[in-house]
């Protein structure tokens, strides 16, 4: 292990990274049971999904622990999977073979890429205050993924509103009031430096979800989305992989055109190239591994581990396979080096066999982690400057921060943030603090929105 991983370099144990790679898992495993449920609804087998999605995370988060010796963890997109079904596949009427041959294209593209400087001098390019903004409005992104995975925020009048308790409260209604219990149990713990605080928070409030529902507190309702919370022991169907196993090569182009091809390639680029690099930013900032340039020494065989994912997710059957923002809770749990990754990428492929006992492991019992670990990314604010000499770059940093939330989207915070640092700066006779990659950015963001 310490030749692998390097752990007393890190400060670290084998013990603190295999909670904080279990603590990871147990963050993200809900994407076992959400993506199978957007991808089949583009006509793909929901179980087939559901094994590309534990493989492809598998092979990422292997290739993220040997490769760039990082805590982080790879998975199907949450953003990706929606725009391959909803707007691909149901609203332009394209095969989801197609789609995922142009997830697999911009995948080797991406590998391209990371070969070169390009990715990393991307990275380095974008100043000290963004990448800190970035950190932070990850951190409220998070926090609100927690509410709505615990349904204490709901859609309503005003587009977001707190839960009414007196409506679905054997379902709705519960499931928030443990979450919040769940939120007082992870703060307290955390408070009190309890090792491995966030996991413990996770198992208490799905412990007490299934007392709840075998006192009939909590009654299930698969149809509104509310299964139940006990877990089942039978096993994963594997002959259905082959329904999705390589058939993004099993289509036609003919049927689509090659300059709608290449704008659905794009598409796909923009968002992970900026998802990825956004996500990096926030939780390597927040954790400091940047170094005193603000430069991450990995970030070139990081970001190549997570392009290899992606190709390798698309011939497995599943969308854009990239780096996940909940690494953030193993990071916190104390992870600094691959065998953070490492475990976390052997439940993945274990849960392919115990699948049902993973997914069992409700939205509500992991969103307390999700809110304290937004909290513990947010504490980021107290280093930005906001005095009137520096707001050029502060305004800036504030709508990033707000943008990544309001607009559920990292790569949306990054182009507006890169954008309105330019403008201002050279508006402002400030001209010289600007890298001059952060003017390609803001042009290539610019065309983004008006072509795309």
């Amino acid at each position: 292990m310490e030749k692998l991983f390097k752990l007393k370099e890190h400060g670290t144990t084998v013990r603190t990274e295999i909670l904080a790679g279990i603590t990871t898992f147990l963050t993200m495993a809900y994407i076992l049971a959400v993506n199978p449920s957007i991808l089949s609804a583009s006509g793909m087998d929901s179980t087939a999904v559901l094994l590309a999605t534990c493989l492809a995370s598998f092979v990422g988060t292997l290739c993220m622990a040997f490769m760039a010796n990082l805590p982080f963890a790879l998975s199907a997109g949450m953003g990706p999977n929606a725009f391959l079904a909803y707007t691909l596949c149901i609203g332009s009427g394209y095969s989801w073979k197609v789609a995922l041959l142009a997830v697999f294209v911009e995948g080797i593209i991406f590998i391209i890429l990371s070969l070169t400087p390009i990715r990393e001098s991307i990275f380095d390019a974008i100043p000290m205050e963004l990448k800190k903004a970035v950190s932070i409005g990850i951190g409220l992104f998070i926090c609100f993924i927690g509410l709505q995975n615990a349904h204490i925020v709901v859609d309503g009048s005003t587009l977001v509103e707190f839960i009414d308790f007196s409506q679905n409260f054997n379902t709705q209604g519960i499931t928030a009031l443990l979450a919040l219990a769940g939120i007082v149990i992870v703060a307290v713990l955390y408070i009190k430096k309890v090792p491995g605080s966030i996991f413990i928070s996770i198992i208490a409030v799905w412990i007490l979800g299934i007392i709840c529902e075998l006192t009939g507190l909590y009654v299930p309702n698969a149809e509104a989305g509310f299964s139940t919370l006990i877990p089942s022991f039978h096993m994963t169907d594997f002959s259905k992989l082959t329904e999705t196993f390589g058939q993004c090569f099993n289509t036609n182009l003919d049927q689509v055109g090659i300059m709608n091809f290449i704008i659905i390639v794009f598409s796909f680029l923009f968002v992970d190239i900026f998802d990825t690099i956004g996500t990096l930013i926030g939780v390597t900032t927040k954790s400091g591994m940047l170094d005193e340039n603000g430069r991450l020494p990995q970030i070139r065989p990081a970001l190549l581990a997570d392009a290899i994912a992606t190709s390798a997710g698309a011939i497995f059957g599943t969308s854009t396979t990239t780096t996940f923002v909940e690494s953030a809770t193993g990071v916190e749990a104390g992870g600094r080096t691959g065998l953070t990754a490492f475990t976390t990428g052997i439940l993945f492929l274990l849960s392919t066999l115990l699948a049902p006992i993973f997914i069992a492991i409700p939205t509500f019992a992991t969103a307390p982690a999700l809110v304290m670990v937004g909290f513990l990314m947010f504490t980021s604010v107290t280093d930005l400057k906001m005095t009137a000499d520096n707001y050029c770059s502060a305004i800036p940093a504030y709508i990033c921060i707000f943008s990544i939330p309001f607009f559920y989207s990292i790569a949306e915070g990054i182009s507006l943030g890169v954008i309105s640092y330019v403008l201002l700066n050279l508006l402002c006779g400030k001209a010289k603090n600007i890298n001059p990659i952060m003017y390609v950015l803001s042009v290539l963001f610019i065309l983004k929105y008006i072509f795309l």
